[in-house]
C-alpha cells in the first residue's frame, strides 16, 4: 500500500486549508460589499422629508443660551445628515438678521443615519445680543430662525422670538455638527 510522504500530506493539507479560506473569503465578500453598498446608498435627508424644531428646554451660561435644534425624519425611509446646518435669525418677513450662524467644532462631523420617525440634533447657541455694543449689533427682535439641513439648499422657518443683531459682524448664533438622536439638556 502506498503511503504519501509527510511533505506531500502537509502540502495537500495546506492547499485544502487555503482553498477553504479562499471560499469563505469569497462568500463573505459580497455580503460585506452589499452592507457597504446599502450604507452608501442611503440618501441624504432632504429638507422636504424633515421637520426641524427647536427644543426650547435650553440651558444658559456666560451670556448665552443653548438649545437643541432637532431634525425629525418624516419620510418612509432612512436618510442621512452629515456636517453643519445653516442657520440665521429672521424678521417677520423672513429676511436674515445679521450674520449667519458660525460653526462650533465641539464635535467632529459624522454621518448620522435617521430612520423613519427618528431624529438627529445639533446644539444651537444664541448669544444675548445685549452683550454687543448697540452700534455694532443694532439689536432687534427676531421672529425666528431659518434653518438649512446640512448639504441642502431649501430651508425651513422655525418661529422663536429672541433678541438678535440686525447688522452683520457679531456672531450671535453658532451651531455644532449633527449628532444622532434627540438632544438632551445639560
Amino acid at each position: 500500500m502506498y503511503r504519501p510522504s509527510f511533505h506531500i500530506r502537509a502540502l495537500v493539507g495546506a492547499s485544502a486549508m487555503i482553498a477553504v479560506a479562499s471560499a469563505v473569503a469569497l462568500a463573505a465578500a459580497p455580503a460585506s460589499a452589499s452592507r457597504h453598498a446599502v450604507a452608501a446608498s442611503t440618501p441624504a435627508c432632504s429638507s422636504a422629508s424633515l421637520v426641524i424644531w427647536l427644543n426650547t428646554q435650553g440651558s444658559g451660561a456666560a451670556g448665552s443660551s443653548f438649545y437643541n435644534l432637532e431634525f425629525t425624519n418624516l419620510s418612509a425611509s432612512s436618510c442621512t445628515l452629515s456636517g453643519y446646518p445653516g442657520a440665521s435669525g429672521v424678521d417677520l418677513n423672513g429676511r436674515q438678521l445679521g450674520s449667519a450662524a458660525s460653526r462650533n467644532p465641539q464635535h467632529k462631523p459624522v454621518t448620522v443615519t435617521i430612520s423613519p420617525r427618528g431624529s438627529a440634533h445639533v446644539v444651537l447657541r444664541i448669544v444675548d445680543a445685549l452683550n454687543y455694543p448697540k452700534g455694532t449689533c443694532a439689536q432687534v427682535m427676531a421672529a425666528g430662525l431659518r434653518v438649512y439641513p446640512p448639504g441642502q439648499t431649501a430651508s425651513k422657518l422655525i418661529p422663536y422670538p429672541f433678541l438678535a443683531c440686525s447688522r452683520s459682524g457679531p456672531n450671535y448664533l453658532s451651531v455644532e455638527a449633527v449628532q444622532p438622536g434627540l438632544g438632551t439638556v445639560d
